[in-house]
This record gives structure tokens, C-alpha cells and sequence, in this order.
């Protein structure tokens, strides 16, 4: 038996099902591979993450994150969620902040002193620039869009493996209806703006086809980047929040904010499930 935490991130309300649910297996040293991805199968949730002692001696803790088809280097709502696991079971960082070490290499992880949310540096884009017109054009039939609904498109990948669409509007946004066998091997992001003085600045969805084959309800490593490019672009405030979920019955909050150089993505934690697990 392992200890077991299910939290669910980009939510600071207590009620279940509002942000999106990581499940996070303790003291996960000697479970191999096999053992991680049937696990990840058998929660059915989109992320499944393993707290593993760090090899890095620069790091807190090591993480690895199964979707329940693949192992991903990095995901953003895994790394909030295992962070807030980690430190609820007693875990003390060895600096002012967090250092998580997973597939993509260190990742920083901070707790806001006022609102408590934790938050991680984004990890640089091992993807990025225009997308073909072949694959656009594949991006539109797949959501059922013409090309004026389209006012950009980017790879934003830093991991995971998204590709990106920026859309007129929210409405437009919230108005899709996909058709994922169209979308085959991709991980598509889709934003678009609330009009100015709004309670968000974008609407967001990832049709999370290749790990999950499903709408992903709110994700972290697309909301890093889809800031990176946005930001480079001028098209979104230094600091700003997203909503994503909404198409889904979720109301999740994603704080996005550019300090220097690097760009913080956060949100609230909310634990739901505590025990252990049977591995």
C-alpha cells in the first residue's frame, strides 16, 4: 500500500469536479514502468503522477506523469497538483521555492504568500513558429472552422506536443464542436479574447486527442504556452487569467503573470481524496 492524494488543481473551491483532478502515488520508488501505466489506465484520469525520490541534487522531488496511453516529460496541472500533494504529506523545500525534477528537465514551483496558489515557471518551447497551411487547413476541418475564424496559429510545445489557434472571440471558442478522429495524432489548443474589462481575458480549450483522446478540462503546460507565444505577440497584458473548462461544466481559473524573464502559470489547489493505494 502507497499513500494516494487526488487533487484537483485550477480551483480554489472546495466543491469536487471544478478544476481538473490529478491522482498522485507517494513513495514510488521500485514501481516500474508497466506498474505506472496501468495505474494511469485504471484511474482514468487525464494525468496520473509518481513522487519519486530526485536525482538532481538541485530538486525537492522527482516526478513522473502518465496519461493513461504515455508517459509525458512535463504537464502543467501534474506538476500543481503533485507540488500541493507533496508538501501536504510533510515534504520541506530545500530553498524559497519548490524544484521539480520530471522528463523536461527542473522545473520551479512557487506558493503566492497572499493567495496561497502555487505556480511553475514555464519550461522553454521545444516547439515553435507558424504552422503550414497543410495543417491548418487539416486544424479547421477538424474543429469546423472557416479560415476567417482564425487570426493566428502557433506551435506552442513545450512537452506535451501542442499546436495552436487563436480565434476571433471567446464565443467562437466556446462554440466549437470537434471532431477528434479529425484530429488524430495532435494535441490541439484553441484560445480567444473576453472583451476588455471582463472577469478573464481568454477562453481556452486543448483537445487533448493524442494523450487522452478527449477535451482536456484545464491545462497548465497550454496555458504556458499559449502565454509565451501570446505575450511575444503583444496580444495579452503582462498578467492575466484564463478560463478553461467552461464547455465542460468546470469554472477553472488559470493565473498567468511575466516576471522578468520567465512567465508563472498557477491556480488554486484543492485536495479531495487522501489514503493509499494498493500498487
Amino acid at each position: 500500500m502507497r499513500p494516494f492524494t487526488q487533487v484537483d488543481v485550477f480551483t480554489e473551491e472546495p466543491a469536487p469536479g471544478l478544476g481538473n483532478p490529478v491522482a498522485v502515488v507517494h513513495d514510488a520508488e521500485g514501481l516500474d514502468d508497466t506498474t505506472m501505466q496501468r495505474l494511469a489506465r485504471w484511474t482514468n484520469l487525464s494525468e496520473t503522477t509518481f513522487l519519486l525520490p530526485p536525482t538532481d541534487p538541485a530538486a525537492d522531488y522527482r516526478l513522473r506523469i502518465f496519461t493513461p496511453s504515455r508517459e509525458l516529460p512535463f504537464a502543467g496541472h501534474p506538476t500543481l497538483g503533485s507540488a500541493r500533494a507533496w508538501l501536504e504529506a510533510g515534504g520541506v523545500a530545500r530553498g524559497e521555492g519548490l524544484v521539480q525534477e520530471c522528463g523536461a528537465g527542473l522545473v520551479r514551483v512557487r506558493r503566492d504568500a497572499a493567495s496561497g496558489r502555487l505556480a511553475f515557471a514555464a519550461p522553454p518551447l521545444v516547439r515553435s513558429g507558424p504552422v503550414d497551411a497543410d495543417l491548418q487547413a487539416r486544424l479547421r476541418a477538424g474543429l469546423h472552422l472557416a479560415e476567417e475564424d482564425v487570426v493566428d496559429a502557433a506551435w506552442t510545445d513545450n512537452g506535451p506536443g501542442w499546436v495552436s489557434l487563436l480565434l476571433r472571440d471567446a464565443g467562437a471558442v466556446l462554440a466549437l464542436e470537434p471532431d477528434l478522429p479529425a484530429l488524430t495524432g495532435l494535441d490541439v489548443g484553441v484560445a480567444g479574447a473576453y472583451p476588455p474589462g471582463s472577469e478573464v481575458a481568454l477562453e481556452v480549450r486543448a483537445f487533448a486527442v493524442v494523450s487522452v483522446a478527449a477535451e482536456d478540462p484545464v491545462t497548465g503546460s497550454l496555458n504556458a504556452g499559449l502565454a509565451q507565444w501570446l505575450m511575444a505577440t503583444g496580444r495579452v497584458p503582462d498578467a492575466y487569467v484564463a478560463a478553461q473548462g467552461t464547455a465542460l461544466g468546470r469554472r477553472g481559473r488559470v493565473h498567468v503573470e511575466r516576471l522578468g524573464d520567465d512567465v508563472w502559470v498557477g491556480g488554486g489547489t484543492v485536495v479531495g481524496v487522501s489514503g493509499t493505494v494498493a500498487v
